[in-house]
């Protein structure tokens, strides 16, 4: 049965089916609010032990609620051993990427090599020039990502000095270092035409949210990555593809898409899975009640998905 199907409403996925084999794996996307940083530190330290895999952690600096993302990764990363975390998504237009690329390699350094960044050219435009940020229009915001993603790898290079002379960001006989644990994978958060051939030819992974891109809409813009990747001379199957899914687990009827009982968030998680070529789902809780989400998560949807997914495949 289809996801729409399965809801009650919409269509079904169209076109080819697109699996790349990749393992499926977990993660949470915890509102980093100042006030539930206990609760946050309690609930990753339950994921880890319950064997999700990643935590993605929203980036907007300009909100006065949230702490600074990048140094709650950093604690929830000395507090926990096998969880990876991402900044969900680096907002740029307020991260020079000399300074991020830093930032990134010190965390992947103290945690053992479990860090990687999720990159956005930033949105909320009025908030980020309040903050002293540049307000950039579509087509440079791009051209900003394109420039922070060499720069940034020039950064974790083994290079002596680097140089870097771009209409948004220079480095000059910069000395590189230190260099992170493990090649940190450029994680892309994006819907536009232009950014998504962008992460086709340069970036190692795509990061949409249901919220905002359908499954059906996303298959459409993922033959556009992999068009792109192709064109480089890339495998789409190197671009990881992490969807931060917003929805509720409940035991009620179906209210929607990823919105009712277990049984259709393994159904339509399964068919994104097998049918999208998405590989890693990062639950967005929009239930007044994120922990007790974050459990049935991990106890009741995610084995069970693993299992179906396999199942489609025929490897079981």
């Amino acid at each position: 049965m289809s996801y729409a199907a399965r809801a009650g409403g919409g269509g079904d996925i169209v076109g080819r089916v697109t699996d790349y084999g990749r393992p499926v794996e977990f993660g949470i996307f915890p509102l980093p609010e100042a006030a539930r940083h206990q609760n946050i530190v309690a609930d990753m330290e339950y994921a880890d032990r319950a064997g999700l895999e990643v935590v993605g952690i929203q980036d907007h600096p300009y909100q006065r609620r949230f702490l600074d993302t990048f140094s709650l990764i950093a604690d929830i990363a000395a507090r926990t051993t096998r969880l990876r975390f991402f900044p969900d998504v680096a907002c740029l237009p307020l991260r020079p990427p000399a300074m991020m690329a830093k930032a990134a390699a010190a965390i992947d350094l103290m945690s053992g090599g479990r860090f990687e960044l999720g990159l956005g050219a930033g949105g909320f435009w009025d908030a980020i020039e309040a903050m002293g940020g540049p307000r950039r229009q579509p087509r440079d915001a791009v051209d900003a990502v394109e420039e922070a993603i060499a720069v940034l790898r020039l950064c974790w290079s083994d290079q002596r000095a680097v140089r870097f002379e771009g209409a948004h960001y220079r480095v000059s006989g910069l000395h590189p270092g230190p260099q992170p644990a493990h090649d940190i994978g450029i994680w892309v958060g994006a819907a536009g035409p232009r950014m998504l051939s962008l992460i086709g030819r340069l970036a190692d992974g795509w990061v949409p949210s249901s919220s905002w891109l359908g499954p059906d809409s996303a298959l459409d813009r993922a033959a556009r990555i992999d068009e792109a990747a192709v064109a480089a001379g890339r495998s789409p199957a190197d671009i990881r593809r992490i969807y931060n899914v917003n929805g509720r687990i409940t035991d009620r009827e179906s209210n929607g898409f990823l919105d009712g009982p277990p049984d259709q968030w393994v159904d339509q998680l399964t068919q994104v899975a097998v049918e999208t070529g998405m590989d890693t789902f990062v639950l967005w809780s929009k239930d007044a009640d994120p922990s007790a989400q974050l459990r049935r998560y991990a106890e009741e949807v995610a084995p069970a998905v693993r299992q179906a997914v396999a199942n489609a495949r025929g490897s079981s």
